[in-house]
């Protein structure tokens, strides 16, 4: 019986004195493609931030695969499988392509003295070049990260948080900026994911991407999740259109 991967409970949350969370409540299913719309700065980063362990709730219960995630450290949940890109891509520059993978297979996992060992860091050098393999940068894997271009950096970053063997992917905005084109090869990328059966939750603002590579959608605002469904339905309703798209009033 499959579990749920995620569970947000009448969560607050913010920075300082600023809430950004007002009492969002949701659920993501094992196995599923989760998508997250909102304007800006309606809370959809920060409810990353919550979930990989930024920042904590004021208020309210998170849990990934039935474990509270409350108290936990980002490094802990890390390990606990899950995995985060970032907006803005943030390689090591100096490093090669595949020893940017390396670090997250060894710190991710926690296996930092593996690193003296040769043959007990083979598993994580395994781990480093299957998640090239799987994101299209395999041949590019002793190329500087700091040379690639924005399609295959965001691509690292994926690589990245696959490296760590996470249970749960969290993208953050993995096609902002991309060509059509591009944004195409990175649909297709997610939808690899769900076949290697991640569980994904993915903020992005180009709504045909969510349309076509989710299996459910969130709109979010002002910090609370607005309506959750069949992507077509969320993005049909006239509460959206008003919300997020602007439509106005009659």
């Amino acid at each position: 019986m499959k579990q749920d991967a995620a569970v947000f409970d009448n969560v607050e949350a913010g920075y300082g004195n600023v809430r950004i969370l007002n009492g969002l409540s949701f659920r993501v299913a094992e196995g599923e493609v989760f998508g997250v719309i909102g304007p800006n700065g309606c809370g959809k980063t920060t409810m990353l931030n919550a979930l990989s362990g930024m920042i904590r709730p004021s208020k309210g219960m998170i849990s990934c695969f039935g474990k509270e995630l409350n108290r936990l450290e980002a490094y802990e949940r890390c390990r606990l499988g899950i995995g985060r890109t970032w907006q803005i891509p943030r390689p090591f520059a100096g490093m090669s392509v595949y020893e940017n993978t390396l670090a997250a297979a060894v710190h991710g996992a926690g296996r930092k003295n593996l690193l003296r060992d040769r043959r007990s860091g083979r598993k994580e050098s395994d781990t480093a070049l299957k998640a090239l393999e799987e994101t299209g940068l395999a041949e590019k894997k002793d190329m500087p990260s700091g040379e690639l271009t924005l399609l295959d950096r965001k691509r690292l970053e994926v690589a990245r948080a696959m490296a760590s063997e996470p249970r749960l992917l969290l993208l953050d905005e993995v096609a902002a900026g991309l060509t059509e084109a591009e944004t195409t090869q990175i649909t297709d990328l997610v939808a690899g994911l769900k076949e290697k059966h991640y569980t994904v939750i993915w903020i992005e603002h180009n709504i045909e991407t969510m349309m076509k590579a989710t299996d459910r959608l969130m709109c979010m605002s002002e910090g609370r999740n607005v309506l959750t469904g069949d992507p077509a339905e969320v993005m049909a309703s006239e509460t959206v259109e008003r919300l997020y798209l602007g439509a106005d009033d009659e």
